[in-house]
């Protein structure tokens, strides 16, 4: 048996492969950027064909070069909640991967909500009703793909998650499954039972027989077959959505450490040992499976490092982030400028559909190193709104924030960070740490590694960002946060084509 783990991480905005060697360091790796569009106001889609092949062009990448990989297992680690539908014979997508962005379901889930069963369906699946969780997308889609119910119900049609999808393609369509956490984000998986809960299909309309069977995040899920210069035969040992793996890969195994990923949108993310319902606007999955699960409270944020390609893109800024930052260092402050970045709606805690991105407190002084700096303040400022409830939810103060993510390499956003939570940021020093986490999974599957202890040890080292605002400074620029989100909701119907309805 090889030594060497292979991670796949299939994001977003990018798609990573990473060899991890026992000692947990990476011996190579390989990027490709992932397309995503926007066809309309809302909307958000991937060419599911163009997510495998980058997929595949990640793993060549990573492998050229290496002679014998020396494979011990695949650990598989992605973006969560986008739903795609393919036909099982052909393994063919019958149409684009709708991202987790994409609000296009919204008017489904209100119908929801206006039957009053928001309650009921989070005390059974831990989840509010929105439009970013998958079983809205699924049922969109097989709306829109003629026969599309039929031929689901009939098990001509896969559905699933970007998980399924690329174990899908890596066993050759010998295997449709998907892990706990991923199932845990569709809004149709029991969280008591860990089975598709027959009455969320019912409400959904979702075939059962177009399903993943669900398998725990630690499993020999099948081998490869061959995909040069990926051999065949090496086994697939953990599948675990991006967040959760972020929380593993950051060492958070017990209660009480909470981590936030910074990417394209943030997800802060606490374990439990038990499900925890929220009336604060958190939502309750699962952490990862291994013999047993083990849940956590979740805050789920849309646009963070979305806001900050949003204003590179404005800007026509060659590298947003670089550029962002640059600008943002340029002045002492924003002056006085918010920008509620709620481009897709707001998450938790809020869960406003209908809110929009505003930018407040303008002045004539005001330029775009004060925008740029309020766009990094919007994401420490939307870290805290979900931070403190989560608190409350804990029942003690939290003691510090494990954060990583492409955002977290920013200094100036990190020590804001901890200005504005008042609690000290813990920032990993790799920038890979959800296919990390993967692998650790995957090594313990196989035996490479023999317990969560011996994989502490392997954790990255942290940088550490303290707390130096006043409090007075601190609780004065968020209450003005919290004045610009107030005023973030309008009827999205008020103007259509630049007239007034």
């Amino acid at each position: 048996m090889g030594q060497n783990i292979l991670s796949i991480d299939q994001g977003t905005t990018n798609t990573k492969a990473l060899l991890v060697a026992p000692s947990g360091a990476t011996l190579a790796r390989g990027s490709q950027p992932t397309g995503i569009s926007y066809p309309q106001p809302g909307w958000v889609e991937q060419d599911a064909l163009e997510v495998w092949r980058c997929t595949r062009d990640a793993i060549a990448e990573c492998l050229r070069g290496i002679g014998e990989p020396e494979l011990a297992a695949i650990a598989v680690t992605n973006q969560r909640e986008t739903a795609l539908a393919w036909e099982r014979e052909t393994g063919q997508p019958v149409g684009p991967c709708v991202v987790w962005q994409c609000r296009r379901s919204a008017s489904f889930c209100n119908q929801l909500k206006a039957r009053g069963v928001e309650a009921f369906l989070q005390e059974r699946t831990g989840l509010q009703i929105d439009p970013m969780f998958s079983a809205s997308k699924f049922r969109w889609i097989l709306e829109h793909v003629e026969d599309g119910f039929q031929r689901a119900e009939q098990g001509e049609l896969c559905v699933g998650t970007i998980d399924a999808w690329v174990l899908w393609n890596l066993t050759g369509g010998a295997i449709h499954a998907t892990d706990m956490t991923n199932a845990s984000r569709t809004q149709l998986l029991n969280l008591r039972t860990l089975a598709w809960d027959e009455e969320m299909l019912e409400i959904f309309g979702i075939p059962a027989a177009a399903l993943p069977e669900i398998k725990p995040s630690s499993h020999i899920y099948g081998e490869t077959i061959p995909i040069d210069p990926l051999p065949g035969g090496i086994p697939i040992a953990s599948m675990i959505g991006d967040s959760h793996a972020s929380l593993y890969g950051l060492g958070g195994f017990k209660p009480g450490r909470i981590k936030t990923s910074y990417g394209t949108g943030s997800s802060l993310m606490m374990p439990t040992s038990t499900p925890v319902i929220s009336e604060n606007g958190l939502s309750t999955t699962i952490a990862w499976g291994r013999d047993r699960p083990t849940y956590a409270l979740e805050g789920n944020i849309y646009a963070t490092g979305a806001a900050v390609e949003w204003l590179g893109q404005l800007l026509s800024l060659d590298d947003a982030g670089s550029g962002v930052e640059r600008l943002a260092r340029s002045v002492e402050d924003t002056g006085g400028v918010y920008f509620v970045p709620a481009l897709v709606g707001l998450g938790a805690p809020h869960w406003k559909d209908a809110a929009r991105g505003l930018i407040a407190g303008l002045t004539r002084g005001a330029g775009a190193g004060q925008l740029a700096r309020a766009t990094l303040e919007a994401i420490a400022y939307q870290v805290r709104d979900v931070f403190d409830v989560m608190q409350a939810e804990f029942g003690a103060p939290l003691q510090t924030l494990l954060a990583d993510g492409g955002a977290s390499r920013n200094d100036l956003l990190m020590q804001f960070q901890a200005d504005i939570i008042d609690c000290p940021v813990l920032r990993s020093t790799s920038t890979d740490i959800s296919p990390l986490g993967a692998a650790f999974l995957a090594g313990l599957t196989v035996g490479l590694w023999a317990s969560e202890a011996e994989i502490e040890g392997l954790v990255p080292p942290r940088d550490r960002f303290e707390p130096q605002m006043s409090p007075q400074r601190r609780e004065a620029l968020y209450a003005g946060w919290q004045e610009a989100v107030a005023r973030t909701t309008f009827s999205p119907d008020l103007y259509r084509n630049g007239q007034e309805a």
